[in-house]
């Protein structure tokens, strides 16, 4: 019993929110349901298909393609690949993870993971269309080049900082999800 309060505690205090709310308020007890169908709807629509790309990414890419492009030896070519991956993306950064473990797992270069989550999660193109509808080109230019130019550097650093048994680490990580 205890154990179970340790690994759902989350759950257990959202309960006694609710009922907290449904004291006070029943009304935002309807709506917090209602925010958490959505959500999980939501989720429903997008998971499965993400599953799928990524099911097929795995069986489709060959091991050697990912090495030769995004290895170790890649160089600049492989943040050229994370960069059109992330850029070229659609979904929540959510979904980016499984990608990168898989990415991780085919042999690719640390930092060339670590870039395409960052562009995954900032540099999209539909994020970098809504950016300049809204904010302007000379605005978002700025904004996403300043953008690019940190993660880059950043990237890079973190490849260098990061010692080999660390990276060993986040590939046995990687490898141990199944």
């Amino acid at each position: 019993m205890k154990q179970f309060v340790k690994k759902q505690k989350f759950f257990l205090v959202s309960i006694v929110l609710l009922i907290g709310m449904t004291i006070i308020d029943i009304q935002l007890t309807y709506q917090a349901f209602e925010n958490t169908w959505n959500q999980v709807w939501n989720m429903l629509l997008i998971v499965p298909p993400i599953f799928v790309l990524i099911g097929l990414f795995d069986v489709w890419v060959p091991r050697e393609t990912i090495i030769k492009h995004m290895g170790e030896t890649s160089k600049a070519k492989g943040m050229f690949w994370a960069f059109f991956l992330g850029a070229f993306s659609a979904g929540p950064t959510l979904i980016a993870f499984p990608i990168a473990m898989l990415m991780l797992k085919k042999g690719a270069k640390y930092s060339n993971v670590l870039f395409f989550l960052m562009v995954w999660s900032s540099l999209k193109l539909p994020i970098v269309f809504y950016q300049v509808t809204t904010l302007g080109l000379q605005f978002s230019l700025i904004i996403n080049i300043t953008m690019l130019i940190v993660f880059i550097i950043s990237a890079l650093l973190a490849d260098v900082f990061f010692t080999k048994q660390e990276k060993d680490l986040f590939l046995e990580n990687a490898n141990s999800q199944q």
